[in-house]
């Protein structure tokens, strides 16, 4: 099926009282476990690749957004309805280009902009993004990395501020800071729920959630009933990803063939070793956002 508008599908969410994930994907077997999950679950799902990683100043060189914009071909054939997300880009080229490389939605990146820099970028975004029928989201407060220690380092949303950025730029959808955690690879956040509501009552788009990963099932599940239609997971999936290649490649020696272990696509194969390892995780972050089921039928057009 073509890809669906996340528009339509995070009203859809709203009113059904779910959340729809985004499971952030970096190769094709995590992008293929993505689909798989969301099939295997019946539930609507956001697919897509991070920007800023793909452009991160540790490469070599940035990669080539052509060689990620080739799946949203392979992406049609999904039996469920998905959207196509370039999160966390700060490079306007790059998200025209996706735009063009058909990715219907984009997520401009805020860290390191003062908040006016951020809403410039975010217009220029939307000038290009909304004649394409491209949705954009946009993030205000500031996420705390998970390294820091106690949670430091992040800004609770403001909710008055939230509401006029919203109303002056025209985004889809908020992404809110309210205790949740960027990258945090040990322990849970403290999630400050009467932010959610305090946001809620201001901001009328749907709210977005990133650092999935951060949260405890229960939190998360409380945030969705206060409004977040939108969560973003990507930590996580590459744990899950690492310790299943881990554990598949330390049975591979020399000499033994190595097409056993990468790419004959059989039991010993790292890839798929970690391709599953997503899929069942991402399976499960379906069930704790409510959106397993939530696809009755196959779709046949966009909406």
């Amino acid at each position: 099926m073509p890809l669906v508008s996340l528009s339509q599908m995070l009203s859809d969410a709203q009113r059904e009282g779910y959340a729809i994930p985004y499971a952030e994907s970096w190769n094709l077997e995590s992008l293929e476990a993505v689909i798989d999950a969301a099939e295997e679950g019946r539930a609507p799902i956001i697919a897509g690749f991070n920007g800023g990683f793909l452009r991160h100043s540790t490469r070599s060189k940035p990669e080539n957004l052509a060689f990620y914009g080739c799946f949203r071909e392979a992406l049609d054939t999904a039996k469920v309805p998905v959207a196509f997300i370039l999160n966390e880009s700060d490079d306007l080229g790059q998200m025209r280009e996706a735009i063009d490389l058909g990715f219907n939605a984009i997520m401009p990146e805020s860290e390191g902009l003062d908040v006016e820099a951020y809403r410039e970028l975010v217009k220029a975004v939307l000038r290009i993004a909304k004649p394409a029928g491209v949705w954009v989201e946009a993030q205000l407060g500031l996420l705390p990395a998970g390294h820091a220690d106690h949670n430091e380092g992040g800004s609770i949303t403001d909710p008055d501020m939230a509401a006029e950025f919203v109303e002056d730029t025209g985004i889809d959808a908020l992404a809110i800071s309210i205790g949740n955690v960027h990258i945090l690879t040990e322990g849970k956040a403290t999630v400050d729920f009467d932010a959610v509501r305090r946001i809620r009552e201001k901001v009328s788009v749907p709210l977005v959630a990133h650092g999935g990963t951060s949260f405890r099932p229960e939190d998360l599940r409380a945030v969705i009933a206060l409004g977040v239609a939108k969560v973003n997971f990507g930590t996580v999936l590459k744990q899950a990803y690492l310790e299943a290649v881990r554990k598949s490649l330390a049975k591979y020696h020399i000499p033994l063939s190595p097409h056993e272990f990468l790419g004959k696509g059989g039991p010993e194969d790292i890839m798929i070793a970690g391709r599953e390892a997503v899929k069942h995780e991402v399976l499960r972050l379906i069930d704790v956002c409510d959106a397993k089921g939530r696809v009755q039928h196959d779709f046949s057009s966009a909406i």
